[in-house]
């Protein structure tokens, strides 16, 4: 029976793993070990103290904190009181908190104080907020309330008020809303429910490959979807065991694996091959790392050979996915090869369907780019109080428009060339960044890279690339482009190129090619 059909909902999700995990540990957090029954517990202790708080059915709670124990301990009890969880990106600044916080309607904020010496309290100050402020961890600020006085007021909750509250929440009901990241306009609150994450995640956990006992080290952010549900919803469902990682930090990541034999490890290429090109690595122990998973940036045939040879990866899946798709579309399967791994980001999920349309939704011949479209039921409720939006997402036929252009394989395997937006004309030719990036990878000696389209006066616009080497090694742009003019089409090769030594990214570990823009665009405006 499927995971949405046999429990329906996270908080029954949570009161089974319990009886099915008895003796495996699902929380390690420092000194914190807690087994799938003290989670439980201590989730159920949560739910009593949002119960405590007045916090109803329906009712919205956000969440802005790190990856750390409370944040699943929190998050889970709001969700099993019946709320809807509001996660709010650790790197917002007050005035996108507080937008957020206002549009949800969130009653109660849980938040740290602290944080990368952020006071987020503090941060909203001055902005509108009204719902009460609770303290995860950190100093407690006047006019907030500390965790441990939170959780100590549910205690005059009985077991029949929580166990009424999950007979109560239904498996249609809303159980979160993740912001989109804005990147092509205001953040968006994207609808979806019980029985959609229990069901899209437990088949993300089965082709992945996740298993009992499995120890999974969750680098991703909590409040992006493949931190929390294909993180900590994936554990629960599997009976692997949570390890928060609050920051990416190689060596501290390296240190965790070793320390509690991490098996299970996701994260953006930046994770792995910051791993792969770290000099202290062989003096740690990685032998029990079995599965990763990654996505979301141009990735060389040559990492996902290294991870399998350098390190001890069975199962390496890429994958693609987007916030309005429940996080997941197309994986590949591990039995592929690594040329496809690398190259594409795998084929539909079971019982989902996925094309690729001209601008007139009409279906295209395989090996043509175009839109990709998704439908089934992965497909978001829709976004929250934005039916306009909505509509222009989600077609009369229920077709998920996503905005990325991609092309199939005859195998139904995708490629992600670009997003719409990101693409760039170069003298009349479309050119797509990630495409040009992937090529760029082939390069020796090249760690990272990112293109972007800058203004050009004779051809509208060309490529920029930024370009971070491996340890160790020099890149001479001269030779670089020369190597570029003959590996790729002439409008594909980037007319500047900049050696970095990193990239900006965001908590997801994603490129913020805004700032590349800018950077290009100044530096070519100076002369």
């Amino acid at each position: 029976m499927r995971a949405d059909e046999q429990w329906g909902t996270i908080g029954r999700l949570v009161m089974a793993s319990a009886d099915r995990f008895p003796e495996v540990e699902g929380l390690v957090d420092g000194d914190l070990r807690l087994t799938f029954p003290q989670l439980r517990d201590a989730v159920v202790d949560a739910a009593r103290a949002h119960i405590a708080a007045g916090v109803g059915l329906g009712d919205r709670v956000a969440i802005w904190a790190p990856n750390i124990a409370e944040w699943v301990i929190s998050g889970l009890g709001a969700v099993m009181a019946g709320a809807v969880l509001v996660p709010l990106n650790t790197r917002y600044k007050g005035i996108e908190a507080a937008d957020i916080i206002n549009r949800s309607g969130a009653s109660v904020l849980l938040c740290v104080e602290g944080f990368l010496g952020n006071d987020y309290v503090g941060m909203l100050e001055g902005h509108d907020v009204s719902c009460r402020k609770v303290v995860l961890r950190g100093d407690v600020p006047a006019g907030t309330t500390a965790w441990a006085d939170y959780l100590a007021a549910g205690a005059a909750v009985s077991d029949d008020e929580v166990a009424a509250r999950l007979n109560s929440t239904s498996p249609e009901d809303l159980c979160d809303l993740v912001f989109t990241s804005g990147t092509t306009g205001a953040p968006k609150g994207v609808m979806v429910n019980h029985s959609q994450t229990l069901r899209v995640f437990e088949v993300w956990s089965d082709v992945v490959g996740l298993v009992e006992d499995d120890r999974y080290l969750i680098v991703n952010p909590f409040f992006h979807t493949f931190g929390y549900k294909a993180g900590i919803i994936a554990c629960l469902l599997k009976g692997a065991t949570i390890i928060p990682e609050p920051v990416f930090d190689v060596q501290k990541v390296l240190t965790r694996i070793t320390d509690e034999r991490v098996s299970m490890l996701p994260g953006p290429p930046t994770l792995f091959l910051s791993i792969l090109n770290d000099s202290s690595r062989d003096a740690y122990d990685l032998s029990s790392l079995r599965v990763a998973v990654t996505g979301a940036a141009a990735i060389p045939v040559s990492m996902i050979e290294r991870m399998r040879d350098e390190l001890t990866f069975r199962t390496i899946i890429t994958a693609y996915g987007l916030t309005e798709a429940t996080g997941t579309v197309t994986m590949c399967r591990a039995e592929d090869d690594p040329t496809t791994i690398a190259l594409t980001s795998g084929r539909a999920i079971p019982d989902t369907e996925v094309r690729i349309v001209d601008e007139d939704n009409n279906e295209l011949p395989r090996g043509e780019a175009g839109e990709i479209v998704c439908r089934g039921y992965n497909v978001m409720l829709g976004y929250l109080n934005n039916p306009e939006a909505t509509a222009e997402t989600i077609d009369a036929d229920g077709w998920l428009h996503t905005g990325d252009v991609g092309i199939m394989d005859e195998r139904g395997y995708v490629r992600i060339t670009d997003r719409t937006k990101d693409m760039f004309i170069v003298g009349g030719f479309n050119a797509y960044p990630a495409e040009i990036e992937n090529l760029l990878m082939g390069y020796e000696g090249i760690a990272q890279v990112a293109v972007i389209g800058v203004p050009d006066e004779r051809m509208g616009e060309v490529g920029m690339g930024f370009v971070v080497p491996r340890d160790g090694v020099q890149i001479d742009i001269d030779a670089l482009s020369a190597w570029a003019r003959d590996t790729m089409a002439n409008f594909k090769v980037p007319r500047h190129f900049r050696i970095v030594e990193a990239l900006p990214t965001n908590a997801s570990g994603k490129v913020i090619k805004v700032e590349l823009r800018e950077r290009g665009r100044a530096e070519l405006a100076a002369g």
